[in-house]
């Protein structure tokens, strides 16, 4: 792997890219921490300085949005949203594209559809991010946001002539500038760098915050501790990677065929098929649905129902066994089902069958979508609790050592690990495959 980035520098257009991918990066990391216009950054300071020193669940139900910011969030600053609202609207776009057939007939018309598609993408992003911005900024004018009660952050300026709303919608609208400036930076980096552009920014947020926490571990728990944790981590780390490029290849023939004088077809290859087909979709779906009940209740404090206190019991401890099975269970179902509505076995088929190719033993058609969704579902299984694992593995870290404050943020588990493997992996791929484009020396030299 070294020698390939070696090699990618010593090659001036890939050099250029690279050096385009890290310039990006540094700018969304600049922007994260630029406090937008109107806030009290001395105050927000002061507000998230216990929540740095203490556990990350003292962030409330927004310690994985404001992990995927790399702390931006919680400081109130420019790309404060980060890339959350396009993932949320590329996420809702791929489930609406199964049930409204307008979208289905985009998505079969090829680059042009998929174009259109983008745009409809980006659109909803700008919605969501609005509607983010706005919720964040009331919910950091209550306390619910930093988890205590932080007055002041939103100055009123009324006295020197500024409405107070006009400042809302100020820090509101230079948030979702901020999305639509990240939304960009991440297409410039696909089209003009290494790697995909969205994925490389949760990337650098998230590694962003491992110094940091290396640094904390280290000097709570002392070196020896620290060094068992970094031996458990890179094994995890294994662990995944092999999980990670674990496929299966159905083999797949293309019969031959005449075009006027000559033949045609007769070539061998096969379909990938993952383990993990879902990706980290599934645990952020699941995540992100076990942060609802616990929002609610920050919402119902003082009530005294039978769901508040069945929420405030099992759900508000991460290291509770009913929260960590419905995290695991939750992750399960969400991959199953979102491997279904992904992988289309019967488009797979078909487009097989037009083109004369069969996976051998198999008839073409609708035996072969039936074969290829058994080799699916069976493929699924290890991969949801592959996952359900990686995920819960720190809440079964505070349950085995009973230390919730040093593991609540283990740097080598739960969604950080699946995210910066998946991106390393996938953008060292990328830039392999450019250097055989441009070192290709055939068979003859």
């Amino acid at each position: 792997m070294l020698s390939a980035f070696v090699s990618a520098f010593k090659t001036p257009d890939l050099r250029k890219k690279i050096l385009f991918t890290l310039f990006i990066i540094a700018l969304y990391r600049l922007g994260a921490q630029t406090p937008s216009p109107g806030i009290d950054y001395a105050t927000v300071q002061a507000c998230i300085a216990p929540l740095q020193d203490a556990d990350s669940d003292s962030a409330g139900v927004f310690g994985i949005l404001n992990l995927f910011t790399g702390g931006a969030l919680l400081q109130l600053s420019v790309f404060a949203l980060g890339v959350m609202p396009y993932i949320t609207a590329s996420i809702i776009m791929q489930l609406l594209t199964v049930v409204i057939p307008r979208l289905e007939q985009l998505r079969k018309e090829g680059q042009p559809g998929q174009a259109k598609i983008n745009q409809y993408t980006r659109y909803l992003t700008v919605g969501l991010a609005t509607l983010q911005a706005a919720g964040y900024i009331a919910l950091a004018r209550n306390g619910t946001l930093m988890g205590a009660d932080c007055p002041g952050m939103l100055p009123n300026l009324s006295d020197q002539g500024i409405p107070f709303w006009l400042s809302i919608v100020t820090v509101v609208a230079v948030m979702v500038a901020g999305t639509t400036m990240i939304m960009w930076f991440g297409e410039q980096v696909t089209e003009r760098g290494v790697g995909n552009g969205m994925s490389l920014m949760i990337f650098a947020s998230i590694a962003s915050a491992l110094p940091g926490q290396f640094w904390t571990l280290q000097q709570t728990e002392g070196w020896f501790l620290f060094g068992i944790i970094v031996v458990v981590g890179i094994a995890i780390m294994v662990a995944v990677v092999f999980i990670e490029q674990s496929q299966r290849r159905i083999p797949v023939q293309y019969a031959k065929k005449m075009v006027g004088r000559r033949m045609y077809g007769g070539t061998n290859t096969y379909i990938p098929i993952k383990v993990n087909q879902a990706g980290i979709i599934p645990v952020i779906f699941g995540s992100s649905l076990l942060y609802i009940p616990t929002l609610l209740l920050q919402l119902n404090q003082g009530s005294d129902s039978a769901w508040v206190s069945f929420v405030s019991t099992y759900l508000t401890d991460q290291g509770s066994w009913v929260y960590i099975s419905m995290y695991a269970l939750m992750i399960i179902f969400f991959t199953y089902f979102y491997v279904s509505i992904t992988f289309r076995a019967d488009d797979i088929a078909d487009n097989m069958k037009k083109a004369g190719g069969f996976v051998p033993g198999v008839r073409p058609g609708k035996p072969t979508a039936s074969y290829l969704q058994q080799v699916l579902s069976r493929l699924t299984f290890p991969g949801s609790i592959y996952l359900a694992l990686i995920a819960i593995l720190p809440n079964l870290a505070i349950v085995i050592m009973g230390n919730q404050d040093l593991f609540a943020q283990f740097p080598f588990g739960g969604t950080s690990v699946l995210i910066m493997v998946g991106v390393g992996l996938e953008s060292v791929r990328q830039i392999e495959s450019q250097l055989e484009q441009r070192h290709y020396q055939g068979f003859l030299r």
